[in-house]
């Protein structure tokens, strides 16, 4: 019998060790949310996100306020207005939003004269049935829905495209056209009698300034596990009038899905856009697949067609956990991206090295 209370005694010891194991692991997933995580060094997006979130509010407000700081701080040029002008001088704007509670997008393309891209794509799904709003509709779309419109052109944008006009329109992102865009300027036409060069492979395709696609993307996680995820940029620096890159398209500058996460793209749209990177990401995280490692799988897949390309993508999932991947190009070696969450003291600033 004393055998038996003995090892009654030493069975509720176990199971209380037990209880305490499972309760301080509890504690510590439960410490890991809410997150926030953006592309790039932009420390001041990271910190208005997550002020946003510490004073009640949503993670869609986090997204909107995070990424609309980026649009008045024009981080790095390459967000918000006086940036990346296009082969005619104008400064467009890009942005997205998603809500991956109703799975709702909004999001603006090619937009004008407005600044507060984000805000606008905001206001899409507050407001619309739409998805996507382009060009110079997008823009009375937003002066309807309050926002101001005013120049997006500055002095440094004006001198960029001086310099660019003197270089005889170096770089441009025309191919097979008269007279030869690789020489001169335009305006350009179709050859009369076609007769294309030969067409690079997406593989050989030269890798794009490592300084002309730095969108931000952010993935918001709230205390309960809800995503959001959303972008803003001012594009490709001297593109085509009209085009429109990967940073408003769902599924490719990011997505969310509160039932898996978040994920979010930086780099060359162009080519990105093709892969849908930020929806797989989050398939792989659906499928129990670590976030950084779902961010390297899809650069990889995207490597494999485009060995050179530029680009990276972060990650983070339903528990708080989070990751990046980038690719391993001359002049981009590593990725530095900013996450904010209870177990740091403030926003830091994380590196990954590329694969």
């Amino acid at each position: 019998m004393a055998a038996r209370g003995g090892w009654g005694r030493w069975g509720m010891m176990v199971a209380l060790f037990l209880l305490a194991v499972l309760q301080l692991a509890g504690a510590a997933s439960a410490t890991a949310l809410p997150v926030v995580i953006n592309t790039w060094a932009f420390r001041k997006a990271a910190e208005t996100a997550w002020r946003v979130l510490q004073s009640g509010g949503s993670e869609l407000d986090a997204v909107e306020k995070g990424c609309g700081q980026c649009e008045i701080d024009q981080c790095d040029g390459s967000v918000g207005y006086g940036g990346s002008p296009d082969e005619s001088g104008e400064t467009t704007l890009d942005a997205m939003i998603m809500d991956g509670n109703t799975m709702e997008v909004g999001a603006v393309a090619d937009l004008r004269h407005v600044k507060n891209a984000i805000g606008v794509a905001r206001k899409v799904i507050e407001y619309t049935k739409h998805t996507l709003l382009v060009g110079e509709s997008a823009s009375l779309f937003a002066v309807r829905m309050g926002f101001p419109y005013e120049d997006l052109t500055t002095q440094k944008s004006l001198s960029m495209y001086s310099n660019w006009l003197n270089q005889s329109c170096q770089p441009n992102y025309w191919k097979n056209v008269v007279p030869d865009s690789s020489k001169s300027c335009g305006p350009y036409k179709r050859p009369e009698k076609v007769t294309p060069k030969e067409e690079q492979p997406i593989s050989q395709r030269r890798a794009q300034n490592v300084q002309s696609h730095d969108t931000i993307g952010m993935v918001v996680i709230g205390g309960s596990g809800t995503v959001a995820s959303g972008t803003s940029t001012n594009g490709a620096i001297h593109k085509i009038p009209g085009r429109v890159g990967d940073s408003p398209i769902a599924g490719a500058g990011s997505y969310a899905d509160s039932t898996a996460g978040g994920a979010a793209a930086t780099g060359d749209g162009d080519i990105m856009m093709r892969f849908l990177p930020s929806y797989q990401a989050v398939e792989y995280m659906r499928m129990g697949t670590d976030p950084a490692v779902a961010c390297q799988k899809v650069i990889s897949r995207i490597q494999k067609y485009a060995p050179k390309f530029f680009g990276a993508v972060i990650c983070a999932n339903t528990t708080g956990s989070y990751g990046a991947a980038c690719n391993k190009i001359p002049g981009f070696t590593q990725f530095h991206f900013m996450v904010s969450s209870p177990l740091l003291s403030q926003p830091r600033e994380q590196v990954v090295d590329c694969i």
